[in-house]
C-alpha cells in the first residue's frame, strides 16, 4: 500500500477490534467486505480489485500506525465518526464509542483506545455523513461497558424511563469479601442485570461459576434478572416489564439488608473471567 493511503471505516475498526454489528462485515450478498482504503484530499481515491476507496478531508482524520499489526489506519476516535456512515443502528454506533473509551475494569484488560474528549474532538472535526447520529451518540457514551450487549441493555433501560444502572459494579458481602462483579447493577436495591451469552451455557466450568456467584449474591440479598441474547435484540419489551417489576418490587419491600460495599476500581479477575 503507498505511504500515502491508509485503512479506515469498518477495516479500521476491525484492526481496533471494535464491537462491529456483523452486518457490516459483508455486502448485500454475502460476500466479505472490501477492504476500506483512504487517501486525503486533494489525492483521488483509490481504484483498486477488492478495495472500497474513500477520499477524506485533510482536517477530518487523523492516522495513526498500528501497534500491533504496523499499518496505517485511522485512529480509534476518528474511525469511530467514520463509522457512522455505515453503522445506522443508534445502539450500535454508542457501543462503538464505549468500546473506544472502555477503561481497565479486570486484570488483563488493555488501555483505553481513546477518551472521550478525543471522540468530542473527532466529531467537532467537521460535516461528515451522520454527524447528527454523531452527537446525540456523544452524551449517551460510558466507559464501563465490557461488551456490546451490555451497551444495549443499559439503552433499551433507559429509554423506557428507568433509571440508569451501573456498569460492572462489585459486590461484596458483609466482611468485604468479593462476590462477584455484576455487568448492570442498581445497587440501592440490590438488583443485578447479568447478560448471559451463549459461552455461559457451552462451558461447564463457567456455567458452574455462574450458579455459584448467583446464590452468593442471592445470599446477599440481591435480586438477579438474567438476560438473553434474545432480550437485548428482539423480545426489548419483555425485558423492560421485568426490569420495571423489580424496581417496583424493590421500592415495596425491602429487608433487613447487609451493609453495602461498593467498588469502581480495577477488579484483580483473572484475564478472561470477567465475573
Amino acid at each position: 500500500m503507498p505511504a500515502n493511503q491508509f485503512f479506515s471505516h469498518v477495516t479500521a475498526a476491525v484492526l481496533w477490534e471494535l464491537p462491529l454489528p456483523s452486518r457490516v462485515l459483508t455486502d448485500a450478498f454475502g460476500r466479505p467486505r472490501m477492504l476500506d482504503v483512504a487517501v486525503r484530499a486533494p489525492l483521488r481515491h483509490p481504484r483498486h480489485d477488492g478495495v472500497l476507496g474513500h477520499q477524506v478531508k485533510q482536517r477530518s482524520v487523523a492516522v495513526v500506525d498500528h501497534a500491533t499489526h504496523g499499518v496505517p489506519l485511522t485512529s480509534p476516535a476518528f474511525t469511530w465518526v467514520m463509522l457512522a456512515a455505515v453503522v445506522r443502528d443508534e445502539y450500535d454506533l454508542v457501543a462503538l464509542a464505549d468500546g473506544v473509551v472502555r477503561e481497565q475494569m479486570f486484570t488483563g484488560d488493555a488501555q483505553p483506545l481513546g477518551t472521550l474528549s478525543e471522540l468530542e474532538s473527532a466529531v467537532r472535526s467537521g460535516r461528515r455523513v451522520g454527524i447528527r447520529a454523531l452527537r446525540e451518540a456523544l452524551p449517551r457514551v460510558r466507559t464501563r461497558s465490557a461488551s456490546r450487549t451490555e451497551t444495549r441493555c443499559r439503552l433499551i433501560i433507559v429509554d423506557a424511563g428507568l433509571p440508569e444502572p451501573l456498569l460492572n459494579h462489585a459486590v461484596f458481602d458483609s466482611i468485604g469479601g468479593l462476590i462477584g462483579v455484576v455487568d448492570l447493577a442498581y445497587p440501592e436495591l440490590r438488583i443485578a442485570i447479568e447478560y448471559e451469552g451463549e459461552h455461559h451455557l457451552r462451558d461447564p466450568e463457567q456455567w458452574a461459576k455462574d450458579i455459584a456467584r448467583y446464590e452468593a449474591l442471592a445470599g446477599a440479598g440481591w435480586f438477579v434478572i438474567r438476560v438473553t441474547k434474545n432480550d437485548v435484540f428482539d423480545g426489548r419489551a419483555g425485558l423492560v416489564r421485568r426490569v420495571r417489576s423489580a424496581i417496583r418490587s424493590r421500592r415495596r419491600w425491602r429487608p433487613p439488608l447487609p451493609p453495602l460495599r461498593s467498588h469502581f476500581g480495577s477488579i484483580a479477575a483473572p484475564s478472561g473471567d470477567r465475573k
